[in-house]
């Protein structure tokens, strides 16, 4: 769920930037490709220079709405994770509470001008990524549901602009495998568009190609695809490795590099990775690591006391929902293959539920299943 609302965010942040409108901002080649600019500042975590930067558009634009946008999108990535900070949480809300006053100021309360509708659903959508932070799930989805109409908007604009290849293959991949996963979310769908989860990688994997904005998340989100749901990980090493040459600086995107590597078996490149990871000491990037270390003990250097040390270790490391639960998982695959080797059948017996009862993963939960 919380990736879902992720994309939304973004999704509903690119069509606001590349909707055909009479607004003067997006006609202006100039401030676009700055706004361009200050998002690759902010992904390589150069937060100053990307303060600069919006500074810059906001002397061109003063309380223009999108940014208020671009200041909320530097809290999300400065402070990640952002619901554990509740100071600045709330900035965050506060940010995003200007941005709609901003639309009501130059366009009207409730206006249906097409730009004002496309900032507010900006708004929303990261309000929506809030509520389920929060665990509001219900508010969560009622704001979700309110940007629909975009997912249909960006299918009419694809042939005009490449940044919809990633937006129209979001939509054509997650509403066909999000109710296999969720059952329970079938009937909520049945008014929706149909899916194509093949036509759906196939338009990601060309919006990495063309996206110019969308380029990283296009990147990022497909790498999720076949990590999580398609089980195949040498995939994604191929799209993270793009990540992590074009911004070396941002550790999630160096942790994800890492997943993928390890669990396609490349340990020995994965190696000095991981002592790179390893610097960053605090939040949940601790369980990230020693998670890693315990797969290439156990997997590349054949050490099961060593790698045991490890997965327990990563055990008692606090993890994130949306970015290390599923370290935990496969921290607690690692032991129950140690005490499978080991001969103790009840301990790895115990290690998968445990395991189970935390991933996510389709190769995880296979794993765990499997297991007699």
């Amino acid at each position: 769920m919380q990736i879902t609302l992720r994309f939304l965010s973004v999704l509903t942040f690119l069509t606001l930037l590349y909707t055909p409108s009479r607004a003067q901002l997006l006609n202006d080649p100039a401030s676009l490709k700055n706004i361009q600019h200050g998002l690759d500042k902010i992904y390589n975590y150069e937060f100053d220079d990307a303060a600069t930067i919006i500074d810059q558009v906001e002397k061109k634009y003063p309380n223009h709405p999108v940014t208020y946008i671009l200041d909320s999108f530097v809290l999300y990535w400065k402070y990640l994770p952002i619901k554990d900070n509740p100071v600045k949480s709330k900035e965050y809300i506060q940010k995003l509470d200007q941005c709609l006053n901003a639309i009501n100021r130059k366009y009207g309360k409730n206006s249906l001008d097409p730009e004002a509708v496309f900032y507010t659903m900006v708004a929303r959508g990261y309000m929506a990524m809030m509520y389920n932070y929060q665990g509001e799930m219900m508010n969560a989805a009622g704001e979700g549901k309110k940007a629909y109409n975009a997912f249909v908007e960006g299918f009419k604009l694809i042939n005009k602009n490449p940044e919809f290849y990633f937006t129209s293959g979001m939509y054509n991949y997650y509403v066909e495998v999000y109710p296999e996963e969720h059952p329970i979310v079938k009937p909520l769908l049945v008014f929706f568009k149909n899916g194509d989860k093949a036509l759906g990688l196939k338009q990601i994997d060309t919006a990495t190609k063309v996206g110019t904005i969308t380029r990283a998340e296009s990147c990022y989100y497909i790498s999720h695809i076949y990590l999580k749901y398609e089980m195949k990980p040498e995939k994604a090493v191929f799209y993270m490795e793009k990540l992590v040459n074009l911004y070396p600086r941002n550790p999630i995107y160096l942790m994800k590099h890492l997943e993928a590597q390890l669990l396609s078996g490349k340990y020995d490149q994965a190696g000095e990775g991981v002592q790179l990871l390893r610097k960053n000491t605090s939040g949940f990037y601790p369980a990230a690591w020693r998670t890693f270390q315990g797969i290439l003990e156990e997997k590349s250097l054949k050490n099961d006391a060593a790698a045991q040390k490890e997965y327990l270790l990563a055990l008692k490391t606090p993890h994130d929902a949306q970015y290390t639960k599923e370290y935990h998982a496969l921290a607690y695959a690692g032991l129950a293959r140690i005490a499978a080797r080991s001969g103790n059948k009840a301990r790895a017996k115990d290690y998968y539920k445990k395991c189970l009862d935390k991933a996510e993963y389709r190769s995880v939960i296979r794993e765990a299943k499997a297991f007699k």
